[in-house]
């Protein structure tokens, strides 16, 4: 059974964020002509102050998008972009989904845009870090079903029988220096994170999981690659071995 994911494109995600952007600047001017009498009964200085504090969100939120666009055309942005373009994908993402599901766009589809943006917008940085300090991050259910060893531990417990790629992904790991962890969840990933301390990360997993991840650990650069799933979800999944490696690389360019 082969499962195929087609490769996602930016411009879902950019789109939906367009249009969640205007969607955001039509309520929040209704809310403020709505307010209006109200606050003006109160005090003449609470209108100026709540359309004063709309301003500067949609402004925000307004030049985070910019900042997303100009990165996707190529375009190099100041590092106060890169803030406020996760600034505004946190403010406006969940509205983005919605809007999916109103055009009956997939969840996963837009994930998976999203995780495209997330990555070209990381890869644009150019961050290159030491070996000790990069960090590839996998889901157990990489790991055989059937396999007794617990690797959650510790991933030298893999006895490299070539029932699924958690021995080649600990091949590639010693190769080049870096960190491998086996998580169960976003709790053990955190305790991870928070143990190894590693200045990049390469997390493998689903659509969901790579997107609450990447927006959780932020600021810290994620770049993501998607699992197949050729037996459903959370079972025996597969990742490709050779954007893995190429990711690594991208990351200890020149440190080698």
């Amino acid at each position: 059974m082969i499962d195929v994911v087609h490769r996602p494109r930016k411009r879902l995600f950019l789109a939906l964020i367009l249009i969640s952007l205007f969607l955001t600047i039509v309520s929040s001017y209704g809310l403020w002509v709505v307010s209006l009498p109200g606050l003006t009964n109160i005090s003449s200085y609470l209108p100026l102050l709540l359309g004063t504090l709309l301003a500067a969100v949609i402004l925000a939120a307004a030049c985070g998008v910019t900042g997303i666009l100009l990165a996707i055309l190529g375009f190099r942005t100041p590092g106060i972009f890169q803030g406020l373009a996760w600034s505004a994908i946190n403010l406006l993402f969940p509205i983005a989904i919605c809007i999916g599901k109103l055009f009956d766009v997939d969840k996963e589809r837009i994930e998976r845009s999203f995780i495209e943006v997330s990555n070209h917008l990381i890869k644009q940085k150019n961050i290159t870090v030491q070996p000790a300090k990069l960090l590839i991050m996998t889901p157990h259910c990489l790991q055989h079903e059937t396999c007794p060893h617990k690797i959650t531990r510790n991933v030298s417990n893999c006895h490299h029988c070539g029932q699924c790629q958690i021995g080649d992904l600990v091949t590639l790991a010693n190769n080049y220096g870096v960190h491998l962890a086996v998580v169960t969840g976003g709790t053990l990933a955190r305790k991870v994170i928070k143990s190894i301390r590693p200045h990049a990360v390469l997390a493998i997993a689903c659509e969901r999981d790579l997107t609450s991840g990447i927006q959780d650990v932020f600021p810290l650069p994620v770049i993501g690659v998607l699992n197949s799933r050729p037996f459903g979800p959370c079972c025996n999944t597969r990742v490709d071995l050779a954007k893995i490696e190429e990711a690594i690389q991208s990351f200890l360019t020149n440190t080698q």
